[in-house]
């Protein structure tokens, strides 16, 4: 496993500058932060628990499906715990590393309209612009107004924003392989494959809702 490495942000006259350091020792990994307290304590498992007292209470109804959705909100909660602690000393929220890291993999100028940003990014449209303004304040983007048209204005990373991310995508990436690393390269490709089969069913079912269906 590579050594954990963190993005240190320190603030020089009002903006950032980057200090990438080296872990000393034994540090805490990401799968060990991301590890429920209660559950792995004494070997319960929620999910499991929840589907057999259903099966038992209820037993003319499948509980099944509990037992997948469950399980990937807890995936999905515990992957946020752990991302938090890699880039909470960086400055970054969820949304903030989102946005950067669109702006970043979009390629060179590096910068798009609140809508393409909200169109192709996690975090919702609401926020956008708010977060626009907290990543300029942070000097990790800039606006530049388009020269063909005044009224468009694109979120483009500065060389600050870029630094900051490149070393950020590194010790995400770093921690989600860290996370699993208990699945071989197979069995991660079966599972994204079934997750990307899951999310297409669910897309689906939502812009083809069964008529028949109460609401």
């Amino acid at each position: 496993m590579a050594a954990n490495r963190y993005v240190e942000q320190r603030h020089v006259h009002g903006r950032s500058a980057l200090a990438l350091t080296h872990a000393r020792g034994r540090q805490t990994s990401a799968a060990e932060v991301a590890q429920p307290a209660t559950a792995q304590a004494n070997g319960a498992d929620p999910i499991r628990q929840a589907t057999e007292q259903w099966r038992a209470e209820r037993p003319d109804l499948d509980p099944s499906p509990m037992a997948i959705f469950g399980r990937i909100a807890r995936v999905f909660a515990f992957q946020r715990r752990a991302q938090a602690a890699v880039h909470q000393p960086q400055g970054l929220t969820h949304a903030g590393f989102d946005m950067l890291a669109n702006l970043r993999r979009s390629g060179a100028p590096h910068r798009k309209t609140a809508t393409s940003l909200a169109e192709s990014s996690m975090i919702s449209t609401g926020g956008i612009t708010f977060r626009m303004d907290g990543l300029e304040a942070a000097g990790l983007i800039r606006r530049v107004r388009d020269p063909e048209d005044r009224r468009v204005v694109y979120a483009e990373l500065t060389d600050e924003g870029r630094a900051l991310i490149d070393q950020a995508i590194e010790a995400h990436l770093e921690m989600e392989q860290d996370l699993l690393e208990s699945l071989s390269a197979r069995e991660q490709q079966e599972l994204a494959r079934l997750l990307a089969k899951v999310e297409r069913a669910l897309v689906e079912h939502l812009e083809n809702p069964d008529p028949g269906r109460a609401t």
